[in-house]
């Protein structure tokens, strides 16, 4: 008998999930049980991709960059990366402006609802810790990203995966620097790097056979802490916005894969299933990298001289998903709020979400830290920022969920688009258009 695929083994997961999570709703204390004993599984799995998510950097960044054997190949190929990162950025927060003027969702939202959700969500430890976060990156100067980047202790970055610019730009460091001592005193330090590269790949495919118990204990988990089904409801058109704009990413990048990179979208698509799959459950970037890049290589065809760079710093900096969602909250609150916004906040909004997403931690719930800085800097009242967190806030994870899919999928879209500049795509393995 034909073993079944994993990303059908992962969806099937997923829906089980789901329908037992409901099911454990009617059931007295049913919450407290897929708190203590299912949900930790997911926490396991999660924490398990997280762990090899930067030794897989470390190993496979090293790897491409001393595989180049010219250092301007390498200039090509991060150049290429950030110019095409800042382009999709700025087409999904415009996407996202477009729709969310088009529908207008927060105008009309009742007065009993927003004091309802208010009521309910304002002084939650997690809307509060966002907007104390957000007030800490605030203050800091225009070039502090770039001080963030440079770590002082290689070692403290390693055993933090918020800190992972701080690994790439370490690791890039260094491949560069095997580049420069030449091929024969670098080569001992290679095998090393290449021998963990594979070890580390091999644990990915260990860690992917528990994935769809995994994902079943996630959204079991998601479905029973999902909040007040009412509120829930009164958000459905703020969030029909949000689903909208994302597919409309999804539908460029598509194109794009059709018309530019000449490969096949639907095969694409299809490829890209089970880090989609994965990203939904885990709403992080991080947490799916090791997988995003395993498909990427091996499935799609992209040289890991282009994905080992293009990925990990996508996972960090290339938020699409993210930064389209930045736009369209920044106006839903805005309008059911009373804030009216002209061209320029508008256009602000575009700026400010582009810079916020650099360096963002690739982890679920850092994009309402990013929505507090984006709200900020149209001058939106800082006394009102509690309640307009509070207004999304019931929606936010099943939101993040889905923007994850895009923000890992553009990861995997702009590494095709190098790799097919500098000529490094398998058309053995990518199915063309």
């Amino acid at each position: 008998m034909k073993k079944l695929a994993l990303h059908w083994q992962i969806l099937f997961g997923m829906v089980l999930g789901i329908l037992f999570g409901f099911f454990m709703l009617h059931v007295t204390g049913g919450n407290v049980i897929i708190k203590n004993w299912v949900n930790p599984f997911g926490v396991i799995f999660i924490n398990l991709l997280k762990l090899i998510a930067i030794p897989l950097i470390l190993a496979s960044l090293i790897k491409g960059i001393s595989d180049l054997k010219d250092i301007s190949k390498f200039k090509n190929i991060g150049l290429r990366t950030m110019l095409i990162f800042i382009t999709t950025t700025i087409i999904a927060i415009t996407i996202g402006l477009v729709v969310v003027n088009i529908f207008n969702p927060g105008v009309g939202i009742s007065p009993e609802t927003i004091e309802k959700l208010t009521s309910t969500y304002v002084s939650d430890a997690g809307v509060q810790s966002k907007i104390a976060e957000a007030s800490q990156q605030k203050n800091i100067g225009p070039l502090q990203f770039l001080m963030d980047m440079v770590p002082d202790n290689i070692f403290t970055a390693l055993g933090n995966n918020k800190l992972m610019l701080q690994v790439i730009f370490f690791t890039v460091f260094l491949g560069i620097s095997m580049l420069l001592i030449g091929e024969e005193k670098a080569r001992p330090l290679k095998n090393v790097f290449d021998s963990l590269n594979d070890a580390v790949l091999k644990m990915v495919d260990l860690i992917m056979y528990t994935a769809p118990i995994a994902v079943f204990a996630l959204l079991a988990n998601v479905v029973v802490s999902s909040g007040d089904p009412d509120l829930l409801y009164a958000l459905l058109k703020y969030a029909g916005v949000v689903l909208l704009g994302l597919f409309l990413m999804m539908v460029f990048y598509a194109l794009v894969i059709a018309f530019v990179v000449k490969i096949h979208p639907f095969w694409f698509l299809k490829k890209m299933i089970p880090a989609q799959l994965l990203a939904f459950s885990t709403s992080s970037s991080a947490a799916t990298l090791p997988v995003n890049m395993r498909i990427v290589e091996e499935e799609i065809g992209v040289d890991q001289e282009v994905s080992s760079f293009v990925l990990p710093v996508g996972a960090t900096v290339n938020m699409d998903g993210t930064s389209l969602y930045q736009g369209v909250a920044a106006v839903f609150i805005s309008q059911a709020l009373g804030f009216p916004l002209d061209l320029q906040d508008q256009l602000m909004i575009v700026l400010t979400s582009l810079l916020a997403s650099i360096g963002s931690a690739a982890v679920p719930g850092a994009g309402m830290v990013m929505l507090v800085i984006v709200l900020e800097s149209i001058g939106f009242p800082s006394d009102k920022l509690a309640i307009g967190l509070a207004l999304i806030f019931a929606v936010d994870r099943p939101l993040d969920m889905c923007r994850t899919i895009i923000n890992i999928t553009g990861d995997a879209m702009v590494s095709l688009l190098v790799a097919k500049s500098v000529g490094k795509i398998d058309y053995t393995k990518a199915k063309k258009r």
